[in-house]
């Protein structure tokens, strides 16, 4: 009892400092005291991938989970994004986007964090958690939505995206990310009306993003991923018998599709993204996440199979239509 005062004591006042940091943020926007960070740093390009001076198959960008703090990727994201690339040439892949920021402003660059980060990492990963939750509650999530959609929008014309030009966007999105994800799509058919293409990783989202300008989600899990899973049942919008919320009209609407990533979990030695975890036929997690990753584009017409490619457009990550409840995973 008194440990569980005392982390409460502790911890009590960082959640509750965090939660109002997390709603300053959207706030600030919204108002305009603040504009949106565009330039990246000299060593970050605004795309990888296919070369600038024909047009890509597709456009990809890649909104990492709550680790994401800096315009450079992710240890696990940028192996995942190193990946993608080498295994689809034809993509043009960002991965600077910031998910848990309406400003755009990488939060290990902030003075104030970088020395916390020094003697509290695990801040960082709060300050993320509570952007993630501020992009999920009504009161905030049409700013948050609006915000992340246009950074998303802006990266990808400094990144040569042209509107209109009927090349497919495709949001691959992991853990938190999904939230955004699934927010951003009306801003983004609003500035770019282009073909959109979601795809979830462990997707953790409340089900409020309006799905209509979407052409299609893949939902990629597994039974073994149980942060995924708390999301499907801590809200209300992802539940069955909500039939008219916005998930569950995509749901009918036919757009979201699950394919299984089983054994994977959604973090450490068995993530999805595991280098070192290995499955019967020899791939690694990491291997199978990214030719799931790039068949399911190709297959939607997002990018071509290159002459020294022999992936079929299905691999064998088990295919399952969302029709059935979602506490199927």
């Amino acid at each position: 009892m008194n440990d569980f005062l005392l982390w409460a004591g502790v911890f009590g006042p960082v959640l509750l400092a965090e939660g109002l940091l997390a709603r300053y943020e959207v706030l600030a926007y919204g108002a305009g005291w603040r504009a949106p960070m565009t330039e990246l740093p000299e060593d970050v390009p605004y795309a990888r991938g296919a070369a600038p001076d024909r047009p890509p198959a597709a456009y990809l960008v890649y909104l990492d989970g709550i680790g994401k703090r800096r315009a450079r990727d992710t240890r696990d994201g940028g192996q995942l994004v190193e990946a993608l690339i080498a295994g689809a040439p034809e993509l043009r892949v960002l991965g600077q986007v910031q998910p848990y920021s309406p400003l755009a402003d990488p939060l290990a660059d902030r003075p104030v964090w970088a020395r916390l980060r020094r003697h509290a990492g695990l801040l960082l990963f709060l300050h993320n958690v509570m952007q993630t939750f501020v992009a999920a509650d009504h009161r905030y999530r049409p700013l948050y939505n609006r915000a992340i959609g246009a950074q998303i929008a802006i990266q990808l014309q400094l990144a040569g995206y042209q509107p209109d030009s009927g090349i497919p966007v495709v949001l691959l999105s992991y853990s938190g990310g999904a939230q955004v994800a699934t927010g951003a799509v009306g801003e983004l058919h609003t500035r770019l009306r282009s073909p959109l293409l979601l795809i979830t990783l462990g997707g953790f989202h409340n089900g409020t993003g309006d799905l209509t300008h979407a052409q299609h989600l893949y939902r990629l899990t597994s039974a073994s991923d149980r942060i995924e899973r708390v999301g499907t049942w801590i809200f209300p919008q992802r539940w069955p018998l909500l039939r008219r919320s916005a998930w569950n009209r995509a749901r009918r609407a036919g757009k979201i599709t699950v394919h299984r990533l089983d054994p994977a979990t959604h973090v450490g030695p068995r993530s999805y993204i595991s280098p070192n975890a290995l499955l019967p036929d020899g791939r690694s997690h990491l291997d199978r996440t990214a030719d799931t990753v790039i068949a399911l584009i190709r297959a939607h017409g997002g990018c071509h199979t290159s002459p020294a490619s022999h992936e079929p457009l299905v691999n064998d990550a088990q295919s399952v239509g969302e029709g059935d409840p979602d506490d199927q995973s």
